[in-house]
């Protein structure tokens, strides 16, 4: 089974999700990105319990891409510390695996 990489993050806006994903679709860096409808989120934050409503973006990408993908995130995106998830999963479809891999190339 070919493997293939998603990449995760939320953010506070919508604007702000879509940003992030087109550039990183733009640049190859993902083959494709979802952005997901809202999303609650509790965490702690400078000492404290917080709660917002966050957009979460998932990008597929190439397991060779995924360094350049999080790194573009990281400087991006508008948090101080932003969650960026990385997962390997298997692809079911080898064709599917071969669609990412060929539209994240530079």
């Amino acid at each position: 089974m070919e493997q293939i990489s998603v990449v995760t993050t939320v953010v506070d806006a919508r604007s702000v999700a879509d940003l992030l994903a087109a550039a990183a679709v733009a640049g190859r860096l993902a083959a494709c990105a979802q952005v997901g409808g809202q999303v609650a989120s509790t965490y702690w934050w400078r000492s404290g319990v917080e709660t917002s409503t966050e957009w979460s973006v998932q990008f597929k990408t190439a397991p060779d891409r995924v360094d350049a993908l999080v790194e573009h995130l990281r400087v991006s995106h508008p948090y101080e510390v932003p969650e960026i998830l990385v997962s390997q999963v298997g692809c079911g479809h080898p064709g599917y695996a071969a669609w990412v891999f060929e539209h994240t190339r530079p």
